[in-house]
């Protein structure tokens, strides 16, 4: 059996309780996410969505974003292909986003969808780009000129 370490397992450590593991997945979830988004997510949650929007922020968040295995580029990488071979749009217009905070290029998400034409399909890859163009112009329209 391995030992839990810092270097392998990121915030989910022996000592960690579920309120250390919570807040990591908090404090990235906002970096990659961003404030608004997460406050947002906060704010329309109620008693039915509440343990939901717990379980992601601490297994999602804490417990895979914050192991050091992968840079956050490559878990945008592998994030965005997930979604386009699913066809989760929603979900991949916020990850294009965060792709970004996690400092991809526009060219790189552009060639990852390239990627997912062969892998996931053309026409999901075709969904996948409209939504990216979209998420790119309103980016753009709302930057300062």
């Amino acid at each position: 059996m391995t030992s839990l370490s810092p270097e392998r397992n990121g915030a989910v450590q022996a000592d960690a309780t579920a309120q250390d593991i919570y807040d990591a997945g908090m404090a990235v979830r906002r970096e990659v996410l961003g404030n608004e988004h997460v406050d947002r997510a906060n704010a329309n949650m109620d008693s039915f969505t509440e343990d939901y929007q717990d379980m992601i922020t601490r297994i999602a968040w804490g417990g895979i974003w914050t192991r050091p295995g992968l840079s956050r580029q490559m878990r945008s990488a592998v994030t965005l292909t997930a979604l386009v071979a699913h066809g989760h749009w929603e979900e991949l217009a916020m990850h294009v986003r965060a792709a970004l905070n996690n400092g991809l290029s526009r060219d790189e998400i552009k060639e990852i969808l390239l990627q997912t034409a062969i892998y996931c399909s053309v026409p999901s890859a075709n969904s996948a780009f409209k939504t990216a163009q979209k998420v790119f112009a309103e980016i753009d329209a709302n930057e300062p000129n």
